[in-house]
């Protein structure tokens, strides 16, 4: 499964949340420590909701970018 990342500048580096996912967010001193310790923060979340008996969330969230003139 693919889940979308939102990735965001902080003052102290970078905080990533997943919108299919509420609650799951990870923070790093660089981009890609935050994208690897989301990553790490999905596999740990969806194994939570197994455990619990929750079901999954199918991702469904996408994303683009549009060009303004």
């Amino acid at each position: 499964m693919k889940y979308l990342i939102v990735i965001e500048p902080t003052d102290t580096g970078f905080s990533a949340y997943s919108p299919d996912l509420p609650g799951c967010a990870s923070t790093g001193p660089t981009r890609e420590t935050c994208e690897s310790r989301m990553r790490d923060a999905i596999s740990f979340h969806l194994e939570g909701l197994r455990l619990e008996g929750e079901p999954v969330p199918t991702p469904s969230t996408t994303a683009t970018f549009v060009d303004i003139a």
